[in-house]
């Protein structure tokens, strides 16, 4: 979904600072297209569910792991790892977005027990002004339901707070430097 914007590296370096700082339970590695599916493939925990990745020259044809397009319930019950596209990844805060889509494809970020984000570096803003900015363009265009997710689920409702309760325990995202 990358709008043909430059990556900002100290944008970049920021959410990487701001998952680490924040100890929010997220790794990120930094890729290019060319090693995507090498990286990928370390993350992987199967059986694996996935939504189609929106990156020119990016896809899940040379991964080592097999995995479902378009799951079904079922699928996305027995799946241990779920893998999405951001639409956005947010430096201040260490938040990404994820699409709603007719198909329900976001299911697919919420289910598993581990999420993996794929993110373009041109798509990672320095904070929510920006981001709201260009969270309006995609509402212009019609998609006017975005999941914002920082890290994995968490509730403090009973006293401490637990992670993963009602979401992925574990999130990794994946920054692809020349998408």
């Amino acid at each position: 979904m990358s709008l043909e914007v430059s990556p900002d590296t100290e944008a970049i370096a920021a959410f990487e600072s701001t998952l680490e700082k924040r100890d929010l339970a997220a790794s990120v590695t930094i890729t290019s297209a060319a090693e995507f599916s090498d990286a990928l493939s370390d993350l992987l925990d199967p059986p694996v569910v996935a939504a189609a990745l929106p990156f020119e020259g990016i896809s899940y044809e040379d991964v080592d792991n097999e995995i479902t397009l378009s799951p079904d319930p079922a699928d996305l019950d027995a799946a241990r790892t779920g893998i999405t596209a951001a639409g956005l990844g947010v430096a201040d805060y260490g938040t990404v977005t994820i699409r709603s889509t007719p198909g329900g494809e976001e299911f697919v970020s919420l289910y598993p027990e581990r999420h993996v984000v794929v993110v373009a570096a041109s798509d990672i803003v320095p904070d929510m002004p920006t981001a709201f900015d260009r969270l309006a363009e995609e509402f212009e265009a019609g998609h006017t339901s975005q999941i914002l997710a920082t890290g994995p689920s968490a509730t403090g409702d009973m006293g401490g707070i637990v992670k993963g309760v009602h979401g992925p325990q574990e999130v990794h995202i994946i920054v692809l430097e020349d998408c």
